[in-house]
């Protein structure tokens, strides 16, 4: 494995990078307070933008570790911050990770999380080295396993009353890739 840290990726319509606390704005506006995303997520709306600095402080501290990824999601037209994307659990044994991510639902159904979501997959196995990528979604919200598969990630299973990281989900599906799979697809 070769740890990097978050360094800025680039698509055709995204800019990758770390957060800055002047993001609280674009965050708390766009999807700290959205419902529509938050009701699948481990985390609740933010109560207030206060709140949306103090997350972002604790992140930009975290910025020191080389074994830190948390991006967040520009639009390069109009550089407003619409969503994030982070490697939630690194594990430097197996060299594998899991992604977590959410996105504005002002620009759900445009293929932005899948144009973000191969971006890292590809700097996680091309740069850090890793050997396989996976992601868990609550099963209510096809779109996020339709970005899953977009991403050609191949579906290992649903788990009934699963709990993760101390949350219970009703069901929840498991998708993986692995570096050989990913290869494969190019």
């Amino acid at each position: 494995m070769n740890n990097k840290g978050t360094v800025t990726l680039i698509t055709d319509r995204l800019i990758l990078r770390k957060y800055r606390i002047e993001d609280s704005k674009d965050m708390y506006k766009n999807w700290g307070t959205d419902k529509e995303v938050t009701k699948f997520l481990s985390w609740e709306n933010h109560k207030n933008i206060e709140e949306t600095k103090r997350i972002l402080e604790y992140w930009v501290s975290r910025y020191e570790s080389d074994s830190f990824y948390n991006w967040i999601i520009e639009l390069k037209e109009n550089n407003e911050a619409i969503g994030g994307i982070e490697v939630v659990e690194l594990d430097t044994v197996k060299k594998a990770c899991e992604i977590g991510y959410c996105l504005s639902s002002k620009y759900w159904n445009k293929g932005i999380m899948t144009e973000a979501l191969k971006k890292v997959i590809e700097f996680l196995f091309k740069e850090v080295e890793l050997e396989e990528i996976y992601a868990f979604y609550d099963t209510r919200n096809v779109a996020s396993g339709e970005v899953m598969r977009k991403s050609n990630m191949i579906y290992k299973g649903t788990f009934r009353n699963f709990i993760i990281r101390n949350i219970k989900y009703d069901n929840i599906s498991a998708y993986s890739i692995t570096k050989k799979e990913w290869k494969d697809n190019l």
